[in-house]
């Protein structure tokens, strides 16, 4: 390998994720360069190729973010097909059942044991009674656990069960708020009960801080004392509130989501057995300050979203919150990748997320694909900003000379032919070419011919003396000098009109345009800086395209109209910016003339009218008064368009060029570069 090679590659330590070859910059942006020269923006090209992926150079498919997206689509549809949520409290009626079934068994137990005839009638009493509000519990869970509440069991193993059912509850209604804050409230004893309101007290107090506005620096001390307060409930709480905010508000989408998925009844029902686990009115009310808060905070309309479920599989309360945080799960992650496609970047969790939802393969596709931002960053290539990823003026420059080399690799050295020049310019550079030297000419010897011709010079004299013999060093002559020729070069003003009328891009003409003028925007900076470029659209009215909107530049399918008298109107007034130079319009177009001006207002009309073609050939017309040479180069013809060609040609003695897109560059670019210079 080269010097220069090693000289353009960067080093960094190894540390076991790097692809030893990584995506290669000058190759992708290429890839980027032909979508561009294809009509898209480069924002829509890097997000084509990041939506598609790609192959790397050992041939690794890569995904793109399209698919990785789609299958999360699938997946969150695959959970959606498989279960319903129409038994979420099945379990729960389930262990109720179960409780009613040991307190009946056990009233039934109590009644068999042996006492006296007095006790008998006492303990027959209280069975019925007990039987009689058994019987009398309301159907619904919510509504039978609030009841139960108030019982007083006769069996102590159906006390335990219902305990046991209750502080379950609680635990899952918390850790729907409070992720793992269940472990340190071990018994949701009355106890635990108060510690958890008092510290939802103080929560809220920070919340009403935030919403308030308080700064951010007092707002993260009044979060720092919350946690040597309350610390041991929160063993793994993040360093700042912005990221315990949104920890809250995760967990609290979870329930969001499964209310708001639940049918009205059953939505009703699940509040109720809320309400009768806790009750507790000032712990309620404070939960609810807290679920108000936390969505108000939200930068989502809603915490949570609706999920409409089909499936035949039957989910619990416990599963089916579980299964609210795995969808959620899914869409963070999808708006991330979103996000990704105006340059964001995923944190750990997220990848951490990626990798569990899709795979490895899925992870380092998407590790390549920031890489590939990443190294067209560090090129100077593109740029990050509000809207996204944008081309930087080195970008820019590299996609034009893109299109300049790859038209110019298809030519061969004087190809075409040279035209006159309308005046010449001065200084100009050396040429390969030489001839004999005369009075007046740079002295700029071509001193291997020079001597040359010395050599033949006296090689002949010596044939025809009597010695025969050479010197060894030749003697020069006047005539034997030899100098280099001088390009005699032009400043020229060019206006470059390019047809973005509909035919262009459904006749698949749009893209030779394009880069055409990408490929004679960057001819002209690089190798004639002295000359001038302006570039207009037109269609049904004609407007002047910046040079930097070259590579943004596309066109609009659905604008009817050629309106060359307006394009000829600007571009001439355009030129009249630069007296004493040449002059020139050259007119890239499928077709003729359907449109011209009425005043300020564009008149379409086809089959052409005549008075359009006479509004054209008016303006041609000045142009050429103005000493302003129109060629034309012509993507399509008949005989409608060979006849007013020929008409433009004869007013105007500019050339006219019948050609097919692929060699539009090719006539273009040698034409330009014709007129710029003439031998001495």
């Amino acid at each position: 390998m080269a010097v220069s090679d090693f000289r353009s590659h960067r080093f960094s330590q190894w540390d076991g994720t790097q692809d030893p070859l990584g995506p290669d910059a000058d190759e992708l942006f290429s890839r980027l360069s032909e979508d561009v020269f294809h009509g898209w923006d480069f924002e829509s090209a890097l997000r084509r190729l990041l939506s598609q992926g790609w192959r790397d150079r050992q041939g690794r498919r890569l995904q793109g973010l399209e698919e990785m997206m789609e299958q999360l689509r699938r997946r969150r549809q695959q959970q959606l097909e498989r279960f319903n949520l129409d038994a979420v409290f099945k379990d729960i009626q389930e262990k109720l059942d179960n409780v009613l079934r040991l307190e009946r068994q056990g009233i039934d137990e109590r009644l068999q044991q042996p006492m006296d005839e007095s006790a008998q009638r006492v303990l027959e009493r209280v069975a019925r009674k007990r039987r009689e509000t058994l019987d009398a519990l309301s159907p619904e869970p919510g509504g039978a656990i609030r009841e139960l509440q108030n019982y007083e069991f006769m069996n102590e193993r159906a006390q335990q069960a219902f305990d046991q059912l209750l502080d379950d509850l609680k635990k899952g209604v918390v850790d729907t708020y409070f992720k793992e804050m269940t472990q340190q409230l071990q018994s949701m004893s009355g106890q635990d009960i108060a510690v958890l309101r008092e510290m939802i007290r103080d929560l809220n107090a920070l919340m009403r801080q935030k919403l308030e506005g308080v700064p951010a620096e007092q707002l993260q001390q009044n979060y720092d004392a919350f946690k040597r307060r309350w610390g041991q409930l929160f063993p793994d709480a993040p360093d700042t509130f912005d990221e315990f905010l949104d920890q809250l508000q995760r967990q609290m989408a979870r329930m969001d989501s499964l209310m708001q998925s639940l049918s009205p009844e059953m939505r009703r029902q699940l509040m109720e057995m809320m309400d009768a686990v806790f009750q507790d009115g000032e712990l309620q009310s404070e939960l609810a300050q807290l679920a108000g808060a936390l969505e108000l905070l939200s930068p989502r309309q809603r915490l949570g979203n609706r999920y409409s479920f089909f499936g035949s599989e039957q989910l619990p309360l416990d599963e089916a919150m579980d299964l609210m945080g795995r969808l959620q799960s899914l869409e963070e992650l999808e708006r991330a990748l979103r996000e990704a496609y105006r340059g964001g970047e995923l944190d750990e969790r997220t990848r951490d997320q990626l990798r569990e939802a899709l795979g490895e393969d899925a992870s380092r596709s998407f590790d390549q694909l920031q890489r590939i931002t990443q190294r067209l960053e560090e090129s100077g290539l593109i740029q990050r900003d509000k809207r996204g990823f944008q081309l930087t003026a080195r970008g820019m420059r590299r996609i034009g000379q893109k299109a300049l080399g790859d038209l110019f690799s298809r030519l061969k050295r004087d190809r075409f032919g040279n035209h006159a020049m309308q005046s010449a310019g001065f200084g100009g550079e050396r040429s390969d070419e030489s001839k004999a030297y005369e009075f007046g000419d740079p002295f700029q010897l071509d001193v291997e011919k020079t001597v040359m011709n010395a050599i033949r010079r006296e090689a002949g004299e010596e044939r025809r003396s009597v010695s025969g013999h050479l010197r060894a060093t030749p003697g020069l002559a006047p005539e034997d000098f030899e100098v280099h020729r001088n390009e005699m070069l032009t400043r020229s003003c060019t206006v470059l009109m390019l047809d973005m009328s509909r035919s262009m891009p459904l006749r698949g003409y749009f893209y030779a345009a394009k880069k055409v003028a990408l490929a004679l925007d960057s001819l002209i900076r690089t190798q004639f800086p002295r000359d001038t470029l302006h570039v207009i659209g037109f269609s049904d009215y004609a407007r002047e395209i910046a040079p930097s909107a070259l590579p943004q530049l596309s066109f609009n399918e659905y604008v009817y109209g050629t309106n060359m008298q307006h394009g000829l109107m600007l571009a001439r007034h355009l030129l009249s910016r630069y007296p004493g130079q040449n002059k020139q319009i050259i007119i890239v177009s499928d077709g003729e003339p359907t449109a011209h001006m009425e005043g300020a207002q564009a008149v379409f009309f086809y089959p052409p009218l005549p008075e359009t073609f006479h509004k054209t050939l008016v303006e041609v017309q000045r142009c050429t008064r103005d000493n302003i040479v129109i060629n034309t180069f012509m993507l399509e013809s008949n005989y409608h368009l060979v006849q007013f060609v020929n008409q433009m040609t004869r007013l105007n003695r500019g050339r006219a060029f019948f050609i097919s897109p692929d060699r539009l560059g090719d006539y273009v670019l040698v034409d330009y570069v014709a007129q710029r210079s003439r031998a001495a």
